[in-house]
């Protein structure tokens, strides 16, 4: 979610309107950073800013072919014609890279993926439409250059290949090769949809961020929608998420649950997370070994940090709810059509309220910590199943509380019925002209044909991973 914005009233060249500028801002003060205590005291104040709950933003990721060449990766300069003013520096230097007419942002991820990232807006009604009509304009301009969005959340006949040539995606994908083959995948061939939330009021930070995670697995496993993945079927119902949770599980892994104080939770997590990379001027931005960011202020690497590179450090960590002064959540694989909007409502419905957050505790109790369960079998899990009945009954009554669109309403009453007391997830779901692709019988891991690997991922202790609810 980006920060909060300004207008740019129309001009004689800016015929959408309205368009949105970031407005003006102070220089961030830039401190070096002499110990840990002082590094996790920075991190706890910067991620999880308080405040009343009152915005919501959501990041779209789409798969992106060529309606002439579908198996080949996207061409980048018919990406950055696509895109126009729209396109990010990453992918053409020297670009303007100016919002989309509501404000959102375009942002293109190492395999050619496209993101839209919605400003922060109050109320489902104005996110809806600004992020609908971003969403039009950006799929018009892929459309009018024969790219066509992808309907999965994994990429179903392509391999993993890098089409942005850019230092931190050349060290991220040298950090993930040196783990095994997953890390590439889910850099290059996964889409998702991530909701981002206030992170709220200090005293309700701990029941909000509890709730976000305690939704992961039931969520993650009613909306899996990536069965397929370089060209079979892998046995994973989210084979997303299955890619994200082994390609560097320091970096990627859920919390244990009920962390007490978020906060201090995350500072010491980000400060004993192996660097992924450390910006240069010039030259690579790979790190030896597995250095940490506490190693790093204790005088592993030739510079003492700064609180700039402490910031980066954070990006570089993508675990399924990622605190960046609100709360990101990233556990929802990318969703066909209009479909992103269900669980951003159930999102903003759930913690709309401290009463319904803590009935939506309850109700996901018994399926905590299915993260691996939810990915290989989704709503096949009784444990998932049962849960996510009650989950989304509440959510349809919160939502009809809180006065949210009656088409969201409408949608999500129809999915609860139609899918969710079926037992079924998007991924269940045949997409027509969907390619054909080979059988995998071992539902093990989503075989990506690249290198020999490990089976992924690998399982969380007491982690329960069978349909039955059965802890291996």
């Amino acid at each position: 979610m980006q920060e909060a914005t300004g207008v740019q009233p129309p001009t004689a060249t800016n015929r959408f309107v309205p368009t949105f500028v970031p407005p003006p801002a102070a220089p961030p003060t830039i401190t070096v950073l002499r110990s840990r205590a002082e590094a996790e005291a920075y991190v706890a104040s910067v991620c999880f800013k308080h405040g009343p709950p009152r915005l919501a933003g959501v990041e779209l990721e789409w798969l992106v072919y060529s309606t002439i060449a579908p198996r080949q990766p996207p061409d980048a300069a018919t990406l950055a014609a696509a895109l126009g003013p729209h396109t990010p520096t990453t992918l053409r230097p020297g670009s303007p890279a100016i919002p989309l007419p509501g404000g959102s942002i375009v942002t293109v991820e190492p395999g050619g993926q496209v993101e839209l990232a919605s400003p922060p807006l109050a109320g489902l009604s104005a996110l809806d439409r600004t992020v609908e009509a971003d969403a039009a304009e950006l799929h018009r301009r892929l459309a009018a250059h024969g790219l066509r969005i992808e309907p999965r959340a994994s990429d179903p006949i392509r391999p993993p290949i890098r089409i942005l040539d850019v230092p931190r995606y050349r060290a991220m994908e040298s950090a993930f090769d040196r783990i095994g083959p997953h890390g590439r995948s889910g850099m290059c061939s996964t889409a998702a949809v991530q909701v981002c939330l206030d992170a709220g009021e200090a005293a309700d930070i701990p029941r909000r961020w509890d709730a976000l995670h305690a939704l992961g697995p039931v969520l993650l496993a009613a909306f899996a929608n990536s069965p397929l993945l370089h060209g079979r079927r892998t046995g994973w119902k989210s084979s997303r998420m299955a890619c994200w949770l082994a390609a560097d599980p320091d970096r990627t892994a859920p919390p244990p649950p009920r962390t007490g104080d978020p906060a201090a939770a995350w500072a010491e997590r980000v400060l004993h997370t192996p660097l992924l990379c450390v910006r240069r001027p010039t030259g690579s931005w790979e790190v030896p070994g597995r250095v940490t960011f506490a190693d790093w202020i204790g005088g592993a690497l030739p510079t003492l940090p700064t609180t700039a590179d402490l910031d980066y450090h954070v990006s570089t960590l993508f675990p399924p709810v990622r605190p960046r002064g609100h709360l990101e959540v990233r556990y929802v694989d990318g969703q066909p059509g209009r479909h992103w909007k269900l669980p951003m409502a159930m999102l903003v419905a759930l913690l709309s309220d401290p009463v319904v957050t803590d009935r939506t505790l309850e109700l996901c109790e018994p399926a905590q910590g299915r993260w691996i369960s939810a990915a290989r079998h989704g709503l096949d899990d009784r444990v998932l199943a049962a849960a996510a009945i009650g989950v989304f009954e509440l959510a349809c009554t919160a939502l009809r509380a809180l006065g949210g669109p009656p088409e969201y309403l409408a949608e999500l009453e129809d999915v609860t019925e139609r899918r969710v007391r079926s037992g079924r997830c998007p991924a269940d779901e045949e997409i027509p002209g969907e390619p054909a692709t080979r059988e995998n019988s071992a539902p093990t891991w989503p075989s990506v044909a690249l290198r020999d690997g490990p089976p992924c991922p690998e399982p969380i202790p007491g982690e329960p991973d069978s349909p039955d609810g059965e802890r291996r």
